[in-house]
């Protein structure tokens, strides 16, 4: 698959990001969670939109993440938010693993907020 437009970032390699697990990706500003669960790759933004904690500190299981801070807790599939006290949900980004890194599609307007 090749990535189509130029508003897609490399985050890394693949094999970097364990599943289950999360880690942290900036860009342009914008702090960005990338996930790795048994469904593949995800991306949202970076922070809880609860209290603003970084979501890379939290743990994965499953599809979930868990925020570190007040253990609100997001489908990273959809950004759904699913347990107070998160009540807003994540934007989410798409992602795709070409050549053995992971891209995030991150158009140069878009906010992580």
């Amino acid at each position: 698959m090749s990535l189509p437009d130029s508003d897609w970032r490399r985050v890394g390699p693949a094999v970097e990001l364990a599943e289950e697990d999360v880690m942290p990706f900036e860009f342009n500003g914008g702090e960005y969670a990338i996930y790795h669960t048994t469904d593949g790759f995800f991306a949202s933004a970076g922070m809880c939109t609860h209290e603003s904690e970084p979501l890379a500190d939290g743990i994965v299981i499953g599809n979930v993440i868990e925020c570190p801070l007040h253990q609100g807790r997001f489908d990273v599939r959809t950004g759904k938010a699913l347990s107070a006290p998160v009540c807003v949900d994540l934007k989410t980004f798409p992602v795709q693993v070409h050549a053995g890194d992971i891209y995030i599609r991150i158009p140069d307007i878009v906010s992580a907020s």
